[in-house]
């Protein structure tokens, strides 16, 4: 989590899923953008991206995780980010072609959070793949939220608190209390995508982050902590200058009660 630096944006945050009630709470606004001259190139991306996906069951699911590749300059049927896609977890494909297929990002840049895969994919608002790398979140399971984080300091929280909330949310770029640029997941609970940053020896963040396996990836206070030169070329670039859509994929309930939740909350 990140400390907010005073006088910033309130939050934008859309959507809750609260896995205890199964219920995904929404605010009543939602910004409706569309980007009328993208539309073509956007039907190409969205269709570019779910041929990946149905191809991915002729690959071996035994694929090791794809390592972070720079991708900025590189489109969406490239070999790099077809075989990110095809080393994803079955939730990260299902969740991408749901928000395609839906059009759930609504124009916007978005992001898919897979906490039990320990990956962060990053797309433009076509459905085009920018970059994937691993990532760390929470260092306790679980779905749910701080109540009253708004009013608590990140310092406070004991390390069962230590969660990355599932559901989707509106992200917004802005800045912690050192003046760094972050992507705020959801403001008022301090939640944000940020650098790699100097951290107690202990906690061996680098080497989680490198390992092959996604189990030693739990280690932050509840954001999402990716290596620097992906921040800086991918994370900033497609999301550090105007809004986006995070999508935290749940780990203790089934990914179809999230997506149900969201269907309902578009009608």
């Amino acid at each position: 989590m990140v400390q907010p630096r005073r006088g910033t944006q309130q939050s934008s945050r859309l959507g809750f899923f609260d896995v205890r009630s199964r219920t995904f709470f929404s605010a009543t606004h939602r910004t409706r953008m569309l980007f009328a001259g993208r539309k073509h190139a956007a039907k190409i991306a969205r269709t570019a991206a779910l041929a990946v996906l149905a191809a991915a069951p002729l690959f071996s699911v035994a694929a090791p995780l794809a390592p972070y590749t720079d991708s900025a300059a590189t489109p969406a049927a490239s070999p790099d980010t077809g075989m990110a896609l095809v080393s994803a977890s079955a939730d990260a494909r299902q969740a991408l072609r749901w928000v395609v297929q839906a059009h759930d990002n609504e124009g916007l840049p978005f992001v898919i959070v897979d906490k039990k895969g320990g990956r962060i994919f990053v797309f433009e608002a076509g459905g085009q793949l920018r970059g994937a790398s691993p990532a760390l979140t929470g260092l306790a399971p679980g779905d749910h939220g701080v109540p009253g984080m708004a009013q608590r300091s990140v310092a406070s929280l004991r390390e069962d608190e230590r969660t990355t909330p599932s559901g989707r949310f509106v992200s917004e770029p802005g800045h912690n209390l050192q003046g760094e640029a972050i992507v705020w997941i959801d403001y008022a609970a301090k939640l944000a995508i940020h650098r790699l940053r100097p951290a107690p020896p202990a906690e061996r963040r680098a080497e989680r982050l490198a390992s092959e396996t996604p189990d030693d990836n739990r280690i932050s206070m509840g954001c999402v902590v990716v290596p620097v030169r992906f921040y800086e070329t991918v994370v900033g670039p497609v999301l550090g200058k105007s809004r986006g859509i995070v999508y935290v994929l749940p780990e203790t309930q089934p990914l179809a009660s999230m997506l149900g939740a969201l269907q309902l909350s578009q009608r």
